[in-house]
């Protein structure tokens, strides 16, 4: 491609406010995010925080892989604000990757897929199943949850989309450092568990 054919390129973007725009900027719609950080921190109440946010915004499905509908998952979808009234998100336990790819195909999918977590799917995602899942799946944006392991995100696949990920979310004592291609910064989950693990410094 010339210089001029990349500036003709229409780009599907987000059109955040508040402090996810303050944050994460306005990315692209597709491609790859990451959370991630240890266990107990958080990060599924941080994931949920952010699929309510991002449903307001395109349909989403949040994969909950390792939890299913666990009584503690639905509390934790109510502590985040989701009850029945909430429109334009799913929720399914863990499904293969190629049936999911296949629902992703179809009309009025969802373009925005929380897969929780990578542990889950570390075979599918090994020996290229990542890209796979991206090249399959060009314009839908996935949001891979990752426990963590010296400080890197668990498994090889999601060291592999961390790198990839054009945001990375690093949660820690209920609160998110926000990196990547964007501001960056802090989003608070839980201001008290942040405060009682972080003191003055969130």
């Amino acid at each position: 491609m010339t210089m001029k054919n990349m500036l003709d390129i229409k780009h599907e973007l987000f059109v955040f406010d508040g402090i996810w725009a303050e944050t994460i900027g306005q990315p692209t719609k597709n491609g790859f995010w990451i959370i991630y950080g240890p266990e107990k921190n958080f990060k599924t109440a941080f994931a949920l925080m952010m699929a309510n946010y991002l449903r307001q915004h395109e349909r989403t499905i949040y994969v909950s892989a390792e939890e299913g509908s666990d009584v503690d998952f639905v509390k934790a979808c109510q502590r985040m604000g989701l009850d029945e009234k909430s429109k334009n998100i799913l929720f399914t336990e863990y499904e293969p990757l190629e049936e999911l790819t296949t629902r992703l195909n179809k009309q009025k999918a969802p373009r925005i897929v929380f897969i929780d977590n990578a542990t889950v799917y570390k075979d599918e995602l090994e020996r290229g199943g990542l890209m796979k899942l991206k090249k399959d799946n060009p314009n839908v944006l996935f949001i891979l949850i990752a426990h963590e392991e010296r400080n890197l995100p668990y498994t090889a696949p999601a060291v592999l989309c961390r790198k990839l990920a054009k945001r990375i979310f690093h949660v820690k004592g209920a609160a998110v450092e926000v990196s990547g291609r964007c501001p960056g910064g802090t989003i608070v989950v839980n201001e008290e568990k942040a405060a009682l693990y972080h003191g003055s410094r969130v």
